[in-house]
């Protein structure tokens, strides 16, 4: 497969046996005395101006921050500059940069030649006219030389808002209401999509506030990869009223946390055929990202409708868009009121053309430059010297790698397992260990504060995205900065552990 960022795919089983181990004893985290005299003096002397501009923003800022990534232990840095593989903070301090934006920059953060052709747009007619631009017919058409499946696309303003299109387009196709989704996966923060967040078997008990129980009546999770499950539930959908779609991220739950097996996704397909349900591809974070073709092209798999998000605008705003095959994505064609029935979906800055532009263009860099290869294998190298690394100092840390989305998980404090066909049993469960899911998410927050003081930026400090923009000097400055970390890592004796759900 042409620029393909995935060069091997991890036996699930594996993984989950060392998840198992790590969880399964007690937290180990770096040491309390590097904590206070390394890591928080960091924060503390060398990211001040940081610190000023966060403090003052909790006056006006719920949290003091905008965006839920922004938020890192002790407080969050204020970044100034990006270029490439590197982000700049306030004061000065260089990072390396595997956030990338959340995963959105495959090229590099602040890749020149999108940007150029952003500042060419703006001086010519602005972000938004509030009518057609010839760039949305160019973003569309260059998906579809990529994704054949996806014979027409919806640019809208986000992966959420594609996720909601999504649903009532399989309602009105299938005239069925159910939505399965797989436990643990993100498919953005509307109120029926909140539910199972992070913890497969969570349902509506961990982050689910503020939304009526009502909301979650047609949704229904299942345990990652469990075909089994996937199909008791859609059996007894059946007796329901019948399942409308089933809907998953193509390389596991939160961009490929769960790892699933290889031929997972066409399980699913032959499910939702044999039981008349749409199959839903989040590709949000692998469009673009895992291969040209997406994660449907990687997998061989033929999605009825397909999200995206992220790299589709480039890296610039109102990032996200539903696709997939003609007979569906007809279904929310705008205008004005026809009275047939169609999926209302809207947004004033939705497909405008700076997002449209950017994407198209980012597309087609990607395409040329052979991003997705390059920045798997730098996923490769990174996540192999990760694995050395552990070995090294005897740490029963796991690391493993979906191409450029890289994992290394120090506490588990994702890798607990609730899922139950029954909401008690769930409950019950996910009570009993609620409190050491927190302590190891803490804990994992302290590792990620302890990279960021030696100058690595990634996701909560469990999950590291790599691009174009990374060389293998690049990759290999990082690995000797984990490995200072890594040195100061020990047992925490009290820290509690769980037996694996």
């Amino acid at each position: 497969m042409n620029n393909c960022g995935i060069s091997r795919w991890d036996d699930p089983a594996e993984i989950n046996e060392k998840l198992k181990k790590l969880t399964s004893q007690e937290i180990w985290e770096v040491d309390d005395g590097y904590y206070t005299s390394v890591v928080i003096n960091y924060f503390n002397e060398k990211c001040k101006a940081s610190k000023d501009v966060y403090e003052e923003s909790q006056t006006y800022i719920p949290g003091g921050v905008q965006h839920n990534l922004a938020f890192n232990k002790p407080f969050p840095l204020c970044m100034t500059k990006a270029d490439g593989a590197y982000l700049y903070d306030k004061d000065g301090n260089k990072y390396i940069d595997f956030l990338q934006a959340g995963g959105p920059t495959i090229l590099g953060i602040n890749y020149p030649v999108v940007k150029e052709k952003i500042i060419e747009l703006l001086n010519e007619c602005g972000p938004v006219t509030g009518l057609l631009h010839e760039a949305e017919l160019m973003i569309a058409r260059e998906i579809n030389k990529h994704m054949p499946n996806v014979e027409m696309f919806r640019m809208l303003g986000s992966g959420t808002e594609a996720v909601m299109a999504s649903l009532r387009i399989a309602r009105i196709a299938t005239g069925k209401k159910h939505v399965i989704k797989i436990g643990g996966a993100y498919h953005g923060w509307s109120d029926q999509m909140v539910y199972g967040l992070k913890i497969p078997g969570s349902r509506a008990l961990l982050e689910s506030h503020g939304i009526p129980s009502s909301a979650y009546r047609y949704t229904d999770e299942v345990r990652p990869n469990d075909l089994h499950m996937l199909e008791r539930m859609l059996k007894r959908n059946r007796l329901r009223g019948g399942t409308a779609a089933v809907i998953l991220e193509p390389v596991g739950p939160e961009s490929g946390t769960r790892p699933i097996a290889l031929e997972y996704n066409k399980g699913v397909r032959e499910l939702c055929d044999q039981y008349g349900a749409l199959l839903i591809f989040d590709e949000v974070v692998t469009g673009f990202r895992v291969a040209m073709s997406g994660a449907q092209g990687y997998f061989n798999v033929v999605p009825d409708l397909t999200i995206f998000g992220k790299v589709v605008a480039g890296g610039y705003p109102a990032a996200g868009g539903v696709g997939g095959k003609k007979e569906y994505v007809l279904l929310m064609a705008a205008g004005l009121a026809t009275g047939k029935h169609r999926a209302y979906v809207g947004g004033t800055l939705a497909a405008n053309p700076l997002s449209c532009l950017a994407g198209y263009t980012a597309i087609q860099e990607i395409d040329r430059t052979n991003a997705c290869e390059i920045a798997g294998r730098m996923g490769d190298r990174l996540c192999d010297g990760l694995k050395e690394l552990i070995d090294r100092y005897g740490l029963p840390f796991v690391a493993y790698n979906q191409g450029s989305i890289v994992h290394l998980e120090c506490t588990g404090a994702m890798s607990f397992d609730f899922s139950s066909m029954y909401f008690i049993k769930s409950a019950l469960s996910l009570l009993k260990h609620k409190h050491m899911i927190y302590e190891r998410k803490d804990s994992m927050e302290r590792m990620g504060a302890a990279y960021m003081a030696n100058g690595i930026v990634t996701l909560a400090g469990s999950r590291l995205y790599t691009s174009l923009a990374d060389t293998p000097e690049v990759i290999d400055e990082a690995l000797n900065r984990f490995e200072e970390v890594f040195r100061h890592v020990k047992k925490v004796n009290g820290k509690p552990c769980v037996h694996y759900i």
